[in-house]
């Protein structure tokens, strides 16, 4: 007579091949995930300097320029100008803040620059700044000093 009971499983061997299968991929695809959700992250910073400008093109038609006009009702750069109330200073609007956001004028109140900088403890730290001007100019300064020429353009 014959013992028609078969035994079904896997081998440890073809166990370990799968588990060494899954971490070789898992090496692989992490990394570009996290790399991924940066480029999401900062194109999602870019946006937001983009509807901040048309924030800031929107309050320069109703006042003539880029500050909030002194006591004496003049756009010259008496000091006295205040900065408009920017919408939103951090990126994403809501959650856990990856960029914060500040407002210069190089120039005086006919002039800003917007400025997106990655928080220190986050996850975009090392990605570099990203800024956007009055003329439209488009920077990434990768070094997040402030103080380098334009890298890049995004």
């Amino acid at each position: 007579m014959e013992n028609s009971c078969k035994h079904a499983g896997f081998t440890l061997i073809e166990l370990m091949i799968t588990v060494a299968v899954i971490a070789i991929l898992a090496t692989i695809a992490v990394p570009s995930y996290q790399a991924q959700l940066r480029k999401t992250r900062r194109a999602e910073a870019q946006a937001g300097l983009m509807e901040l400008q048309n924030f800031m093109e929107r309050f320069f038609t109703l006042n003539s320029c880029y500050q909030d006009k002194g006591a004496d009702k003049s756009c010259a750069a008496t000091g006295d100008n205040a900065d408009p109330a920017l919408p939103f200073t951090s990126l994403p609007k809501s959650g856990a803040a990856y960029y914060s956001i500040t407002l210069n004028h190089p120039a005086g109140p006919s002039s800003y620059t917007l400025r997106a900088t990655p928080s220190d403890s986050g996850v975009q730290h090392g990605d570099g700044l990203l800024e956007l001007d009055h003329t439209g100019a488009r920077r990434w300064e990768k070094s997040e000093h402030g103080d380098t020429p334009v890298v890049s353009s995004w």
